[in-house]
C-alpha cells in the first residue's frame, strides 16, 4: 500500500500547490491580466502566432516539454535511492520548476512572444543575449542530434510501437485542418482521435502491419535520423496548426488516456496485486523492491550534486524555457491561461516522474524478462540497478520504466503484448513530440542569432548571415547541423554516434540553461520593483549545481583525454561567467528602471475585452 499511498499524496499534493501557490504566482507576482492584448493576437500570423484553446496548447505544451526525459531521468536517478529522487521530483517540480516555466511564459508574453534568450538581451545587456543564444543553440542542437538516437532505439526494442507512431502524423494534419475551421467542437474530432491511435496499438502489430515493422526496425539509426529530421523540416516550417500543434495535442491524449490507465492499474496492483505470473500461481504482492537509500551506489557519481542533473524534467530543466518562450507564448489567447499551461503543465510533469519512480522501484518487481528467466521482487529491480554501467544506458532505462508500467496495465487484465506496445508508443511519441518543437526552437534560435549578428543598419553591405533570418533556410541549417553531429563516428568508428558522444554534457548545460533564465526573470522582476526572492533563490541554487557538476566532469574528460567534451565544457562554464558578472555589473542599477522599448501589454487593451 505504501506505493499507492505515494502516488495519492504526491497527486494531492501537486492539486494544492496548484490552487495555493500556483494561483499566488499567476494573481500576486505576475499579475497576469485577463485583458490584455497578448502576441497570439497582437502578432497574429497564421505561422507562429495563432491564438489557440488552451486544452490544445496544453497538450502541445506538456508533450513539448516532457519528452523523455522525466522517464529517462528518473529512471535512472533510482539508483540513489527512491527517496532522494522522489523528493527532488515532488518539491522540485513545485517550487522551482513549475516557477521557471511560468515565469518564462509571462516574461515572453509581456515582450511580444520573444524567447528568453532574446529578452535576456534587452533586460540585461546586449551582449548576454548573444552569450544565452549560443547555449540556447548548442543545447538545442544536442537534442536534435540525441532524440533521433532515442527514437530508434524505442523502435529497434519495440517494433510494434512504430505503426502507431507513424500514423500519428497524417492524422494529425486532418485534425489540424478540422480544429482549425471555425467553430469546430473540439471533443469529438479528439475523441475519434484517441480511439484510432488505440486501434493503432492493439491492431498496428498484426498481419502485414507485423511485417511493415520488422522491416521498419532493420532501418539504421543513421538513416532513422535523417527521416526524422526531414520530418521536422516540415514541422518547423508549416503553420503551427497544421501539424505541431494538432500532433502534440493528439499525442497528449493518449499520453494522458496511458497515465490514467497506470493509475488504474497502480491501485489493483496495490490492492489486490499485479497479474499472476501463471494460472495457478496467486497475485504478486505490489511492494517497494528498491532501497531508500543508497549512499555509494557502484561505479555511480557522488548523488550531489549529480542527482539535480539527473533529474531535470520533472524537478526543473532548462529546456522548458524554450517552449514556454518560444512556442506556447505565441499560441496563449488569454494572458491568465499562463498559470494553467505553465505551472499546470510542470505539475502534471512532475506527476509523470513520480509515476516513473514507482514502475522502476516497485512495478518492475511484478516481474521482469532476464536471462535467468522471470524475476521477482528485490531479484528484479537489482537485475537493471546492480551498478551503474548496468542502469545509464538509453536500452536500460527506458526498458526499466517500460516493463514495470506495463506490469501496472497487466494488473487490469490487459494482454501483455498490449501494454507493452503501448507504452512503448508512450516513450516514442513523447520524444518526438520534443524533437519536433526543438527543431522549431532551433530556428528561432538561429534566426535571433544571425539577425543579431547581421549588422541590419547597414543595409548596403552583403552580409553573409542575413539569409539565416528566413525560416526556411533557418531551419535547413538547424537540421543540417542537428545530422552532421548525429553522423559523427564514435570511439570504434561507426557512424552515428556522434550525438552519444556529446549527450554526456545535456545534463550539466541543461540545467545551467534553468539557472540563466530564472537570472532572466530575476532581473526581469526586479526592474519593475517586484519581489524577486522566490525566483533569485532558485537561480542561484540552478547556476551552482550545473558548474560544480560540469567542473567534476571536466576533470574527468581531460583524465580521459576527452577534449572534444572538455572543450565544450569549458567555454559553456566561461560563457556562464561572463552572463552572471554582465547581470551583477547591472543589478544595482536596474531596480524600479523598466527596461528600453519595454511596452505594458495592458496599454493596448481592447475595450471590454476579457478571456
Amino acid at each position: 500500500m505504501s506505493t499507492l499511498l505515494i502516488a495519492t499524496g504526491a497527486f494531492v499534493l501537486y492539486l494544492v500547490a496548484y490552487h495555493t501557490y500556483g494561483k499566488w504566482l499567476a494573481r500576486k507576482l505576475f499579475k497576469l491580466d485577463p485583458t490584455a492584448v497578448v502576441p497570439s493576437i497582437e502578432l497574429e500570423d497564421g505561422v507562429d502566432f495563432v491564438p489557440s484553446d488552451r486544452k490544445i496548447i496544453f497538450g502541445h505544451h506538456f508533450t513539448s516539454i516532457a519528452g523523455t526525459g522525466p522517464i529517462v531521468g528518473p529512471a535512472l536517478a533510482v539508483i540513489w535511492g527512491w527517496v532522494p529522487a522522489l523528493i527532488w521530483v515532488v518539491f522540485g517540480s513545485i517550487l522551482i520548476g513549475a516557477v521557471h516555466d511560468m515565469g518564462a511564459l509571462v516574461v515572453s508574453l509581456r515582450n511580444k512572444g520573444q524567447t528568453i534568450g532574446d529578452i535576456a538581451g534587452r533586460v540585461i545587456t546586449k551582449r548576454t543575449r548573444v552569450l544565452f543564444l549560443t547555449i540556447l543553440f548548442l543545447a538545442l542542437s544536442i537534442v536534435l542530434a540525441i532524440f533521433g538516437l532515442v527514437i530508434a532505439a524505442v523502435f529497434k526494442q519495440y517494433p510494434q510501437s512504430i505503426f502507431p507512431c507513424l500514423v500519428q502524423i497524417p492524422l494529425a494534419v486532418l485534425i489540424g485542418l478540422t480544429l482549425h475551421r471555425k467553430g469546430s467542437n473540439i471533443l469529438v474530432p479528439s475523441l475519434v482521435a484517441l480511439a484510432l491511435m488505440m486501434l493503432s496499438v492493439a491492431f498496428g502489430n498484426v498481419g502485414f502491419l507485423a511485417e511493415f515493422n520488422t522491416y521498419m526496425s532493420e532501418i539504421s539509426i543513421l538513416n532513422w535520423c535523417a527521416i526524422l529530421l526531414v520530418y521536422c523540416f516540415f514541422a518547423s516550417v508549416l503553420p503551427v496548426w497544421t501539424l505541431l500543434q494538432p500532433r502534440d495535442y493528439i499525442n497528449s491524449l493518449q499520453l494522458l488516456f496511458a497515465l490514467g490507465l497506470v493509475v488504474i492499474g497502480l491501485i489493483v496492483a496495490a490492492v489486490i496485486g499485479g497479474a499472476a505470473p501463471s494460472p495457478e500461481a496467486p497475485r504478486v504482492a505490489l511492494e517497494i523492491v528498491a532501497p531508500a537509500f543508497v549512499a555509494s551506489p557502484k561505479g555511480a557519481p557522488s548523488m550531489f550534486p549529480f542527482l539535480f542533473i539527473t533529474i531535470a524534467c520533472g524537478a526543473i530543466s532548462g529546456f522548458h524555457c524554450l517552449v514556454s518562450s518560444g512556442t506556447t507564448s505565441k499560441q496563449l489567447k488569454c494572458e491568465t491561461d499562463a498559470q494553467f499551461i505553465g505551472y499546470g503543465g510542470m505539475l502534471t510533469e512532475g506527476f509523470l516522474a513520480v509515476l516513473v519512480i514507482l514502475a522502476c522501484v516497485a512495478g518492475l518487481g511484478l516481474g521482469t524478462n532476464s536471462a535467468d528467466g522471470i524475476l521477482f521482487g528485490e531479484e528484479a529491480f537489482q537485475s537493471r540497478y546492480s551498478s551503474w554501467s548496468d542502469a545509464k544506458g538509453l536500452v536500460q532505462k527506458i526498458g526499466a520504466f517500460v516493463e514495470g508500467s506495463a506490469n501496472f496495465l497487466k494488473a487490469l487484465g490487459i494482454p501483455a503484448a498490449f501494454a507493452v506496445a503501448l507504452m512503448g508508443v508512450f516513450v516514442a511519441s513523447f520524444a518526438a513530440t520534443t524533437l519536433d518543437t526543438a527543431c522549431r526552437l532551433q530556428r528561432y534560435v538561429v534566426q535571433e542569432l544571425a539577425g543579431t549578428l547581421a549588422n541590419h543598419e547597414n543595409t548596403g553591405a552583403w552580409n553573409p548571415l542575413k539569409w539565416l533570418t528566413n525560416r526556411y533556410t533557418a531551419t535547413l541549417f538547424a537540421i543540417t547541423v542537428a545530422y552532421f553531429i548525429a553522423q559523427l563516428p564514435g570511439a570504434d568508428g561507426t557512424p552515428g554516434k556522434g550525438g552519444t558522444i556529446l549527450w554526456p554534457l545535456f545534463g550539466a548545460i541543461n540545467q545551467l540553461l534553468a539557472g540563466l533564465s530564472f537570472l532572466v526573470i530575476t532581473i526581469w522582476l526586479r526592474r519593475r520593483g517586484l519581489p524577486i526572492i522566490i525566483t533569485l533563490i532558485p537561480a542561484i541554487l540552478m547556476l551552482a549545481l550545473p558548474a560544480i557538476a560540469m567542473s567534476l566532469n571536466l576533470r574527468s574528460y581531460a583524465g580521459e583525454n576527452n577534449w572534444l567534451l572538455f572543450g565544450i565544457g569549458f567555454a559553456t562554464l566561461l560563457l556562464e561567467i561572463w552572463m552572471i558578472v554582465e547581470a551583477t555589473a547591472v543589478w544595482k542599477k536596474i531596480k524600479g528602471v523598466i527596461e528600453p522599448e519595454e511596452q505594458d501589454p495592458a496599454a493596448d487593451t481592447e475595450a471590454g475585452r476579457s478571456c
